[in-house]
C-alpha cells in the first residue's frame, strides 16, 4: 500500500487573540489552591501555566481572546477570556493507495481500499479518486464539527496541572501528581458553571478559600473572574500581584516619609514581599544603634537573607538607620505585636552577626590563607590554595602589562590576590556567602593592609551580574580579570566547558565580565598574553587535561571570549554582524587588544554609510576572489611588465597610501586608515575597466595578480573585508 500523507485543513481557524464576541464565547476561571508555596516558585509557575494554556488550546483548536494569570502563595490562577464554545471545525484529508491498487479489473474495491476506508472511518463509497503528480490516488475526506469546549476542558485541565514542573516537588496522595506543596482544592468555572474536572485526586468546584487568618477558613462561592477578585478581597486576599506591589510601595513610601528615612532599594526583596503575601501590610521596626558598629553590608544582608526585611537610610547623611521595614501577611488594628516579634527575631540575628564579625577579626587574613589547602576548589582542579596562588601569579603578570604597571602596582595586585580567598574561612562568609570579597576587604583593612589592597580584595567579584557595577580601582580590575581568566582556563583545561544552555560554572558570565572590564575601563592589555599565561599556570599545577595542545586550548578560550565580544558589541554598540566578523576573523596572532578591535569595528561601521563604500567593497571582493582562486608565482610586482596606464596608477596609489594606512592603524587612527582605503576606489575601478587580469601572456597575468595581491594585503591589514555584505551581493 502506498505511504499515506495526512493533510489537515482548518476551515474557519482564527488566529489566537482574535476578538470573538456573542454567546458563542465564555470565560474560563481555573484556580489551584495549595499549601503556601515558596515565593520563588510562583512567577515561573504562572508563566508556565500561561504558556501551556496557549499551546494546548491552540493544539485543540480553541480560540481565545486573552489569557491572564494571578497568584499568591496559596493559589495559582488563570483566566481565559473569550473562549470559544466549540473547537474550530476541521476538514481532514488523507491520501491512500493508488487507483490501480485500490480497484480490481472489474472496478470493485480491493482489500487496500477497504482497509484504507476503515482506517479513516469513512465508507468505501465516500472515497474520492484524484489526479496527483504521481497519478490517480484515493483520498478520504472527513469533516469534524468540533467538540464542545466544556468536554475538551475536562480532558485538558488535568494535563495543565500535571505538566507544571518545579525545582522541587513532592507527592502527598495516591493521585501521584508532583507539586512543591500539596494541592488542597481546585476551582474550575466555565461560563458560570462548574467543570467536572478531577485534578490531583480532587474534584473541582466553584468554591475557594480566602486568607488563612482574615478569611476564617470559610469556603466562598464564585461565578466568574470579577466576583472571584471581589469576594477574595472581602476574605482578605488581594489576588493580583501587581496590586499587591503597588500597595506595598505606597505603604513603604508613607512610612519613610513620616519617619524622615529613605528605602534601601532592592527589587528582589520587593518581589519576595509581593509573592510571600496575600494581604501585605508594611510595618517599621527598630534595632539597637550599637549594631551600627558592624559593617552595613552585614546588617543589610542579615535583614534581607534571614528575615526578608527592607533596610533604611537617613535622608540627610545616607548612612544606615537603626530601623527596618517588614511586610506582614496580615492586617490588624494593632500591629505592635507583629513589630515587636520581628524586632526580637532580628535582634538575635544581628547578635549572631556581630559575634561572627568580632570573632573573625581575631585571626588575620594572612593566617587564614594558609589553611586554604583544606578547601576544595573543584574535585578535578585541586584546592582553593592552588587557585589563589595561580591568581596571584596571573595578577602580577597582568599588572606589569597595563599602562600603570609599575613595580609598586604589581606588588599591590599580588598582595591582594594572595589574600583574596582567605575570607572563605570566616564565620560571616560561612553564614552569608554573598559577602565574599566584601568581608575580605573589610578584614584586610582591619589587619592594616593598604587601602589599595583592601579595595582590590573587596572588588574582586565585580561585576556580580552581567550588567552589575565594575571594579573602580585598577588593582580591583586586575584581580577580577586574573580570577576569572584562571577559572576559564582551569575548567577548559579539564574539559568542563559550557555546552548549549548548560554552564554550571558560570564561565559565560566570567567571560562577559572580562570583556566588560577591558572595554569599559579601556584597559590596553594584550589578552593573548594573559590567556597564554593563565593556561600555562593551570598546566603547571599538573591537573589531568584533555589531549589538546596548549595552543589549541588557548585558541578555544580566545574563541569563547570573542563570542562574548560579539554579544557585547551587538548589544551595546548595535554593530552589524558582518562588520564584527570582518574585524575578529583575521585575529590569530600573538596580539589581542580588545579596545583596539572594538574601535576598528566602530570606525568600519561608520564608513559603511559612505556612498563610495559599497562600490569599493565590490571591487575589493573581485580582487580578493581572483587572488584566492588563481594560481600564480606570487612574485613581487614588476613595473616593467605593465601594459596599461591603469596598472601603473593602481600600483603607485597603493604604494603611496600603504605607509599612511599602516601608520594610521598603528596609531589607532582607524578612521584615517579607512578614508585612505576609500580613496583607492577610482584607481581600482579604472584597473578593472581597462585591464584583463587573465591575460594570455602568463608573465603579464602573474604580474597583474601580484598587483591585486598588494591591494588585497592593504585591505586585509585593517580587516577581512570579504566578510562585509554588500546590498544585493
Amino acid at each position: 500500500m502506498a505511504t499515506r500523507k495526512n493533510i489537515v485543513r482548518r476551515s474557519t481557524a482564527s488566529k489566537k487573540g482574535k476578538q470573538v464576541s456573542g454567546p458563542s464565547v465564555a470565560e474560563l476561571l481555573l484556580e489551584i489552591g495549595v499549601e503556601e508555596l515558596p515565593y520563588q516558585f510562583i512567577v515561573p509557575a504562572l508563566d508556565s501555566l500561561k504558556e501551556s494554556v496557549e499551546r494546548l488550546f491552540s493544539d485543540q483548536r480553541l480560540t481565545v481572546q486573552s489569557i491572564r494569570t494571578m497568584g499568591t502563595p496559596r493559589r495559582l490562577t488563570i483566566v481565559v477570556d473569550g473562549l470559544a464554545a466549540r473547537q474550530t471545525p476541521m476538514t481532514k484529508e488523507a491520501m491512500g493507495p493508488s487507483k490501480a491498487v485500490a480497484f480490481d479489473q472489474t472496478g470493485q474495491p480491493t482489500k487496500a481500499a477497504i482497509g484504507f476506508a476503515a482506517g479513516q472511518g469513512v465508507a468505501v463509497q465516500d472515497l474520492q479518486v484524484r489526479q496527483t503528480p504521481k497519478g490517480e490516488y484515493l483520498f478520504a475526506t472527513k469533516h469534524e464539527a468540533g467538540r464542545p469546549t466544556a468536554s475538551v476542558l475536562v480532558d485538558l485541565l488535568p494535563q495543565l496541572v500535571s505538566a507544571l514542573s518545579f525545582p522541587k516537588a513532592m507527592k502527598w496522595n495516591e493521585a501521584g501528581v508532583r507539586f512543591p506543596r500539596p494541592v488542597r482544592w481546585v476551582m474550575a468555572v466555565y461560563g458560570g458553571s462548574v467543570l467536572p474536572v478531577k485534578v490531583a485526586g480532587i474534584t473541582a468546584a466553584n468554591q475557594t478559600k480566602g486568607h488563612r487568618v482574615l478569611g476564617g477558613g470559610k469556603w466562598v462561592s464564585v461565578r466568574d473572574a470579577v466576583s472571584y477578585r471581589t469576594i477574595l478581597e472581602r476574605q482578605g486576599v488581594i489576588v493580583q500581584p501587581e496590586r499587591r506591589r503597588e500597595l506595598i510601595e505606597e505603604q513603604i513610601a508613607a512610612i519613610c516619609h513620616k519617619a524622615g528615612l529613605q528605602l534601601n532599594q532592592d527589587e528582589a526583596l520587593l518581589d519576595q514581599a509581593v509573592y510571600s503575601t496575600e494581604q501585605p501590610t508594611a510595618v517599621m521596626g527598630s534595632f539597637k544603634e550599637t549594631y551600627l558598629d558592624v559593617p552595613e553590608e552585614i546588617l543589610i544582608t542579615s535583614m534581607k537573607e534571614h528575615q526578608g526585611f527592607f533596610s533604611l537610610r537617613h535622608k540627610q547623611t545616607g548612612k544606615l538607620a537603626p530601623h527596618f521595614i517588614t511586610v506582614a501577611n496580615n492586617r490588624v488594628k494593632d500591629m505592635s505585636l507583629i513589630r515587636e516579634g520581628n524586632e526580637r527575631v532580628l535582634a538575635a540575628r544581628l547578635a549572631d552577626a556581630k559575634f561572627f564579625f568580632d570573632e573573625d577579626r581575631k585571626v588575620r587574613l594572612e593566617e587564614r590563607a594558609k589553611k586554604l589547602g583544606g578547601v576544595t576548589f573543584h574535585q578535578k582542579l585541586g584546592t582553593m590554595a592552588q587557585k589563589q596562588e595561580r591568581v596571584r601569579k596571573l595578577a602580577g603578570f597582568i599588572a606589569e602589562r597595563v599602562p600603570s604597571g609599575q613595580t609598586e602596582f604589581r606588588h599591590i595586585a599580588e598582595r591582594a590576590a594572595s589574600l583574596s580567598k582567605a575570607d572563605l574561612l570566616t564565620g560571616i562568609v560561612g553564614e552569608f556567602p554573598e559577602l565574599q570579597g566584601i568581608m575580605g576587604g573589610e578584614y584586610a583593612r582591619h589587619d592594616g593592609e593598604s587601602t589599595a589592597v583592601a579595595k582590590a580584595i573587596r572588588e574582586q567579584y565585580l561585576p556580580k551580574a552581567i550588567e552589575g557595577e565594575l571594579p573602580e580601582t585598577e588593582a580591583g580590575q586586575v584581580l577580577s580579570l586574573a580570577d576569572r581568566l584562571d577559572s576559564i582556563a582551569a575548567f577548559f583545561h579539564v574539559g568542563l566547558v559550557p555546552t548549549g544552555s548548560e554552564d554550571p560554572f558560570a564561565l559565560r558570565r566570567h567571560a562577559t565580565a572580562v570583556v566588560r572590564i577591558i572595554l569599559e575601563q579601556t584597559l590596553r592589555l594584550n589578552l593573548a598574553d594573559a590567556i597564554d599565561r593563565a593556561t600555562s599556570l593551570v598546566a603547571d599545577d599538573g591537573f589531568k587535561g584533555g589531549a589538546d595542545s596548549q595552543q589549541v586550548k588557548q585558541r578555544r578560550i580566545t574563541d569563547f571570549l570573542f563570542e562574548r565580544v560579539r554579544h557585547y558589541v551587538r548589544l551595546v554598540h548595535g554593530l552589524r554582524e558582518d562588520v564584527i566578523e570582518s574585524v575578529l576573523k583575521p585575529v590569530t596572532g600573538p596580539m589581542i587588544d580588545l579596545v583596539a578591535l572594538v574601535q576598528k569595528m566602530r570606525a568600519l561601521e561608520a564608513v559603511t554609510t559612505k556612498s563610495d563604500f559599497d562600490p569599493l567593497i565590490v571591487g575589493f571582493k573581485r580582487a580578493h576572489r581572483l587572488v584566492e582562486k588563481e594560481q600564480w608565482t606570487r612574485e613581487p610586482v614588476d613595473a616593467a611588465r605593465f601594459q596599461h596606464p591603469a596598472e601603473s596608477a593602481l600600483h603607485q596609489t597603493v604604494m603611496g597610501e600603504q605607509q599612511q594606512i599602516e601608520a594610521s592603524i598603528q596609531a589607532g587612527a582607524y578612521d584615517r586608515a579607512l578614508d585612505a582605503l576609500v580613496r583607492l576606489k577610482p584607481v581600482v575601478d579604472e584597473f578593472f575597466a581597462g585591464v584583463m587580469v587573465n591575460a594570455d601572456d602568463q608573465a603579464v597575468r602573474s604580474n597583474r595578480l601580484s598587483l591585486l595581491k598588494e591591494v588585497d594585503d592593504l585591505f586585509m591589514a585593517f580587516a577581512d573585508f570579504s566578510q562585509i555584505v554588500v546590498q544585493g551581493r
